[in-house]
Order: C-alpha cells, then structure tokens, then sequence
C-alpha cells in the first residue's frame, strides 16, 4: 500500500506598506490630497511615526522629527497616532485570512503570515492564490503586497522588500537586532546570498548562533512553528424549553433570562457587548432573528431587553411564534473592554450620561444608526471646515483641544452658514469696525476683541486646479451697545490682497 505524500511547506505573507495612513484615510481624518503624518512622543520630541504616500514622496520618513519635517514640507498635517486603531484593522486583515487557511496570525506592525501547506490547489494554485488574496485585501481599502515561499520568515523578507528570490534581499531583510546588521554591512555584506555563501561555524562564531539560524529559515532548511490566531469564542447563552412558547412575554423573560447569564460570562472577560444577536427556533425548523447593537459596551440586561422591545416593536413582520418556540440563544459576537465603574457613594455615574447612551441606543434600533448624527472635529483652522456631521458610532480621528476654564469662549455658539455680508464703519480701512448695518438695522460696537487672523489653508484648490486659494479674514469679536455679541470678519488684507475687503457676520455669541 503507497502512503500518499506529504505536501511541500507553503506560507503565505501580506505586507500593509501603507497601513497607518490608509486606516486614517479610511476613518475619513484627513483630506485625501494633502501630505500627512502619524506623529508620537518619542525621545522627548514628537516624531513622525508613518506618513502617506504624498508625505513619503515630499522625502519624509519615520522617525523624523515633526519640526524638521514642517520645515521641509510647510503644508504637512499630522495626526495622533493611534496604535491600537492600526491593530484592529491588522486583526480585520488576519480574520480575512481566516478563509484561506486556520493557520493565520498577524505579525505587527504591518503583516500578516498564513501557513498555506496543502491549501493552495483550493484556490487554483500558487498564482492564483496570490492573486486571491490581494484582490480581498485591496477590497478594504488598503495596499498590500503578498508573497508565497517554503518558510514563514521567507515569505515575510519577500512580501516587505519584493522579488522572487531571498538570496536577491539585501541584508536589513534580515529579522535580526540593528546591531547585527550594522556589524554585517561593516563587514561588507550587502546581500542574504552573501551570507549563505559563507560557512556557518565562522558566522556563527562572529555574529552569533541566532544568526545562522535565521539564515536557515530564509533558505527553507529549518522551519519555525507559528502560533495562529484563535479569537476567543462569542458569548453566547441557550434555554431550551420541555413545551414550546409562543406569547411574547414569555419570550422576553426567556431573553431577559439569557441576558443575565451572558452578562456573567461578559464579566469574567472584563468585557460588555457592542452587538447581540437573539435566534428564537420554532419547532417547525424556523428560526427568527432579532439584532441589536450599542453606542457603548454594555453587560447592562434590563437595557438589552428594552433595546430588543424597541426591535419587536419596530419590526414589518411581526414575529410570528406557529406552534411555538422549542429553544432560544443570545450570541454576542461583539464585545469591547468594559472597565468596572463605582456606581456609588461619591463617584456614581452621570445619570444624565446613561440616559443619553440608551435614548442614543434606542433611536438606533427604531431607525438605524446612520440615522442619528452628532457633530464631529475636523484638524481645520477655518471655521467652516471644523466641524461636520457624523454618524454618532462613527470614531473621532480629531477631538479639539477643550477651552480654558474661566475664560470666555473664542468661538460663537451660532455659526451662520454662509457668512452674512454687512456694511462696516471702520475708523481706517484695516482697523477694528466701528458700527455696521445688518438686517436693516445699525449696530454700534461700544468694545471688540481681535483682529485674529486666520490664513487661507493654501494647499487646498478649487476643483484640484492650482490657483489662489483665497483671501486671509480679521476676526473681531465685538460687542454692540445693545449687549449683543458678534463675530465679524475682513475678508481680504487692505492693499496686500485687495483693494476694498468686504466684512461678514459669521456667528453670533450667546
């Protein structure tokens, strides 16, 4: 009897080149035709992390300083970076991979790596596998470059620096500390085929055993185990009933029932839902499906229940029991960390804040969430362009600096949208208005604050053609003798950008 043979070693590696800045993109934090940055504090000064492809072609690069990079590139944007947003989307990717093969795993900041031993002939072929993968990748929004080789740390060399061949990459493919490959290059070494050439007792004994050992894996002659992915199993809780139910009520005290042990088991994880999923099974065989979802993490079962009352409500088809229901289920296959609160003595919870998430929660079941809009921040100096509606789940890529105590606010309360044009006196042309004519009506400013000079943000053409971008505003906050306050505007610099600015009412104060 022949014993069927064993399949070659197969990995597969996806590199994200362009991961941080493509998530940002991706969260809609920056404009699409502006050079940006993803900047921390590193060494007692904020340093690029990441940068775009705009940025990159400016001649930025990680782990230059923000100062030196403004200077090169005056009109670049920097944003936080956010490392735990780039490893949930890396975690997106590796579940992606989760259709090629169980033997996935992430390998951070920015790969990927599968073990694809037998799996290939699934999907057409090396080849076609390839192609597979960068299509289901390309489809999320982002660029990726995926190689094939015998080893995982092979596969990774070639998705990060490209080529067909390993012995072709140059030395910082190499998975080694920064003072191995220093030393190497000292050496003269430029290439891993170089290194291959070369005997290993000599390496060994010069540049350490780890070494010879990651060149063994490059080449394929050693293998190196990989520990995959395993997401934690969903929460999930089940009743089943000796006699079938089928009123209502019975119904939500078998899911409010339901929700008090998933609860329990959300607890000991230290986590709350973000969505849940009831299944009801008639014992014909039909099984109904009520889903649900939250603003916040929640382990919170009188709020599930009322959030699954609102879906029973709102539903076109009522649920219809039959002969009744022989089980049901509550999966949770969303949850958060939720951290423990005390609900108590001097440092209990806004109540104020809860009833808004769960009036927030229940509007969002009754008429979905891209229904309810809250205001979000823009990185913009421009008045109008700070703000803009956003779904209220949706993440905040910028939060606003908050204002100082005790000082009054810089901003009005009432933006009017487009600025209203008025007629001004000014004592001089480019001085502070005096008294200004709006809705048929004269107001005269008795104090005022300003100028504060905001400059068009030049980077920004109409319709992407080049072109002025526009004329620089004077801001004035200013006071009418009638105890209204007013923001008003110059637009334009007299005699440096025009000849006659024109004045606007752009908000009013409270």
């Amino acid at each position: 009897m022949m014993m069927p043979l064993a399949s070659a070693p197969l990995h597969m590696a996806l590199f994200l080149p362009w991961l941080p800045s493509e998530r940002a993109l991706l969260a809609q934090a920056v404009a699409p035709d502006v050079p940006f940055a993803l900047i921390e504090k590193q060494r007692g000064a904020l340093r690029l992390v990441a940068v775009d492809r705009r940025a990159a072609r400016l001649g930025l690069t990680p782990g230059l300083p923000l100062a030196d990079a403004r200077a090169r590139v005056p009109e670049l944007v920097s944003l936080p970076h956010a490392p735990e947003a780039d490893a949930a989307l890396l975690g997106k990717v590796v579940r992606l991979c989760g259709d090629f093969t169980p033997m996935a795993a992430p390998d951070p900041p920015a790969g990927v790596l599968c073990d694809m031993t037998g799996c290939a002939h699934l999907f057409g072929g090396k080849e076609a596998l390839r192609a597979e993968a960068a299509r289901r990748v390309g489809a999320l929004g982002l660029s990726v470059r995926v190689a094939l080789a015998a080893t995982g740390e092979a596969a990774l060399a070639l998705a990060r620096f490209g080529g067909e061949d390993v012995r072709a990459l140059p030395i910082e493919a190499l998975a080694a500390g920064e003072d191995v490959r220093v030393a190497l290059a000292r050496a003269g070494f430029r290439t891993l085929g170089e290194l291959m050439a070369q005997p290993s007792a000599p390496l060994a004994a010069r540049f350490g055993a780890e070494l010879v050992r990651l060149l063994a894996r490059l080449a394929g002659e050693e293998g190196k185990p990989m520990t995959p992915h395993r997401p934690p199993d969903p929460v999930r809780a089940e009743m089943r009933f000796a006699e079938p139910v089928g009123r209502t009520g019975d119904v939500l005290d078998a899911i409010e029932a339901l929700a008090g042990q998933a609860a329990l088991l959300l607890a000991r994880r230290g986590e709350g839902g973000r969505a849940f999923a009831v299944r009801l099974h008639r014992s014909d065989g039909h099984v109904a499906r009520l889903t649900v979802e939250t603003g916040a993490p929640t382990r919170d079962p009188a709020l599930l229940l009322r959030l699954l009352r609102e879906r029973i409500d709102s539903l076109a088809d009522p649920l219809d029991p039959g002969f009744g229901y022989d089980s049901i289920d509550l999966v949770v296959p969303r949850a958060d960390r939720l951290e423990e609160r005390q609900q108590g003595l001097t440092q209990e919870a806004d109540p104020a804040e809860r009833d808004m998430a769960a009036l927030l929660d229940r509007l969002a079941v009754r008429h979905g969430a891209g229904a309810i809009l809250r205001l979000a921040g823009e990185d913009s100096h421009v008045p109008e362009r700070a703000g803009h509606l956003a779904p209220y789940r949706a993440e905040t890529p910028f939060d606003p600096p908050p204002p100082q105590a005790g000082e009054p606010p810089t901003r009005p309360l009432l933006l009017l949208d487009p600025p209203q044009q008025v007629e001004v006196l000014a004592s001089v042309p480019d001085g502070p208005p005096r008294l200004f004519r709006w809705r048929d009506r004269a107001w005269r400013i008795v104090r005022q604050e300003g100028p504060e000079r905001i400059a068009p943000e030049w980077w920004r053409r109409a319709d992407g053609h080049d072109g002025n971008p526009g004329l620089s505003r004077d801001y004035y906050r200013a006071e009418a003798d009638s105890g209204h306050r007013f923001w008003l505007f110059r637009h334009g610099l007299y005699e440096r950008e025009t000849s006659d600015p024109r004045w606007y009412v752009h908000g009013l104060f409270a």
